[in-house]
């Protein structure tokens, strides 16, 4: 059989494992609840032993904040995370173990990121936001992921208030910062203004337009940052077709004609890779590149 690419989405929520070939289809695929950290990685364990023999890396895309330096004494860690049994989890340590294979480490969006570059072979510059019930972002410059002794936090980046919001004094719902863009356009902060929860609330919702005009702030600060190719929004937030809209008409009016960019309709997108797929393809990608070294 030919070598095994092994992909590794540990959320807060949920593991998602899957194992693809040479040509990143998916051989096996398996989700789980992320419960204690013995019992989730055990899962995960098991499920890439079946696999062992022709398995040749594999990729872990992570929840954070985690420790991407190689050169730490941490590297491979959870650190910092709110999340309850989590915090300070070698998770790298505790996989490795059971493989003597090697092991790409980098967060859920990254490997979002890279797997929305693998499939848009023209992009190279490419910025990836999910918005869910947390936000975050990976960036891509020449192929390259953007940070330096740690990993990009674009999730926690002060905004201009909503008009709105400033008159209500809302500052989001983040309990680390105030007015930060998770803590006022993640899903929580849907039913922290209304009191109902997001999937339940009226498209024509004045909301969803408080929403977009943040989401369009990070637009316009990947724009200014980074100068990407593409801007890309995953996550259920923007998985409803009226959001998309929204947020490009507030970009277009935002940005003011300030820089040249593609036409609004290319230049920000939902993924194209189907059914949340990004991660899963950016690891199999990650996980043969690391083989390669």
């Amino acid at each position: 059989m030919s070598k095994l690419y092994g992909s590794v989405e540990a959320g807060g929520t949920k593991f998602v494992c899957a194992v693809g070939d040479d040509n990143f289809q998916i051989v096996e695929k398996v989700q789980f609840p992320t419960t204690t950290p013995y019992e989730t990685i055990e899962k995960t364990v098991d499920f890439f032993k079946k696999f062992e023999a022709d398995l040749a890396g594999i990729a872990i895309g992570s929840f954070g904040p985690i420790d991407i330096d190689p050169n730490s004494e941490t590297y491979g860690y959870i650190t910092s995370t709110p999340k309850p049994n989590w915090a300070n989890v070698d998770l790298v340590g505790l996989m490795s173990k059971d493989f003597k294979i090697p092991f790409y480490f980098t967060t859920d969006v990254n490997s979002s990121a890279y797997g929305e570059t693998v499939a848009r072979p023209k992009v190279k510059s490419l910025v990836y936001y999910t918005i869910g019930t947390g936000i975050g972002a990976g960036a891509i410059q020449n192929g390259e992921f953007i940070g330096g002794v740690g990993h990009t936090e674009a999730g926690h980046t002060y905004m201009a208030l909503h008009p709105s919001d400033a008159a209500n004094d809302f500052y989001g719902v983040c309990p680390f910062h105030r007015g930060c863009l998770e803590g006022l356009a993640a899903g929580p902060s849907l039913e922290a203004r209304t009191g109902i929860r997001g999937e339940l609330i009226e498209q024509n919702s004045d909301v969803w337009d408080i929403q977009a005009y943040y989401i369009a702030q990070a637009a316009i600060q990947a724009t200014m940052l980074y100068r990407p190719q593409v801007i890309v929004f995953g996550g259920g937030v923007m998985a409803q077709e009226h959001m998309l809209r929204r947020v490009r008409e507030k970009f277009t009016a935002l940005l003011n004609d300030y820089l040249p960019v593609p036409d609004v309709k290319d230049y920000i997108v939902t993924p194209a890779v189907a059914d949340n797929g990004s991660a899963t393809l950016g690891n199999f990608a990650l996980a043969k590149k690391i083989t390669k070294k």
